[in-house]
């Protein structure tokens, strides 16, 4: 099926002329646009005259939490209708949201807090309406990864956006592995509930890195906590955390492999000069380099297997 070009909604798009989408001739259609709305992160100030525009006169709303947008809407007067879409009926409401579309209804599609499509479900819709044709336009916004990024003071032109990790402890070890030497800034979703054991995972497979968590940002509560990773871990340890958490962690800095010998001797000064066990001093070495722990624990059992005495030593 040919792709039908991208129109705004004659009665949604801005008037201003110098939109590059009112100033564009698109080919009328009878198809609907599934307009992809960003919303306020916390504070219901940061959203744009375009969302509240296109909130008030399109169809249906596709929610992720009807009673949450609910607030938003009533918010500022508007009065559209909400539908529940979220990950878990994402299959049987999508199919029911590109019927809408199809019959010629402008859809919104908001998710509790910032852009759609940013750790959510919302790509599932987008993906079925692309794929059938359907014009599919961005309401850019709020974002909580770009706005914890804005204030960190951390390298930018280079980021990943990890999301949530697992939250099984094995296999977000081994993604954090897999992230070690990355270069650029990593961008990290996380409950408040595990941000601790979270924080021990990074310090343990990326290093101790300087890093930067946000909290219940644009809200009442907003805080933020900056600092290497060990020194976060130390302060938030114990405490009762709560709310919303983007956390921003500095990308790999090593320009070259430490070698063998180098591990081998760091291994050696903190296990026979400094009376560390075999299982600290891999931690420590494993920190200060940002090697993975499995590495440098292989090395240490084999140096410790080389120093122990032979029968002819005793």
């Amino acid at each position: 099926m040919p792709k039908k070009k991208i129109r705004p909604h004659s009665d949604i798009a801005p008037a201003s002329k110098s939109d590059d989408q009112t100033a564009a001739a698109e080919e009328s259609s009878t198809s609907g646009t599934l307009f992809v709305v960003a919303t306020p992160i916390g504070n219901l100030r940061d959203i744009t005259l375009r969302a509240l525009d296109v909130l008030a006169k399109v169809k249906l709303i596709a929610a992720e939490d009807t009673r949450h947008t609910r607030k938003l809407l009533s918010a500022y007067d508007i009065h559209t209708p909400l539908v529940s879409y979220h990950d878990h009926n994402k299959e049987t409401a999508a199919p029911k949201l590109v019927a809408k579309l199809t019959a010629g209804e402008d859809v919104a599609l908001v998710v509790s807090a910032g852009t759609p499509g940013i750790s959510d479900p919302g790509f599932y819709l987008v993906r079925m309406a692309k794929s059938l044709g359907l014009a599919v336009v961005p309401i850019p916004g709020p974002c909580a990864a770009v706005a914890a990024m804005s204030v960190s003071g951390l390298p930018t032109n280079l980021f990943a956006f990890v999301g949530f990790l697992s939250t099984k402890a094995g296999r977000r070890r081994q993604h954090l592995q897999e992230l070690k030497d990355f270069k650029g800034t990593l961008v990290f979703y996380e409950s408040p509930g595990r941000l601790v054991d979270t924080l021990a995972d990074l310090i343990s497979e990326l290093g101790d890195r300087p890093a930067l968590i946000g909290r219940e940002m644009t809200k009442v509560f907003e805080t933020f906590y900056q600092g290497d990773l060990s020194v976060l871990r130390h302060e938030l340890e114990g405490q009762a955390i709560k709310g919303e958490i983007t956390l921003i962690v500095t990308g790999s800095t090593s320009s070259e492999q430490i070698t063998t010998e180098e591990l081998v001797e760091r291994l050696e000064d903190k296990m026979k000069n400094q009376g560390l066990s075999l299982s600290l001093a891999v931690r420590e070495v494993a920190q200060e380099t940002n090697q993975k722990k499995s590495d440098i624990y292989e090395l240490a059992l084999k140096l410790d297997r080389d120093t122990e005495p032979t029968p002819e030593d005793q």
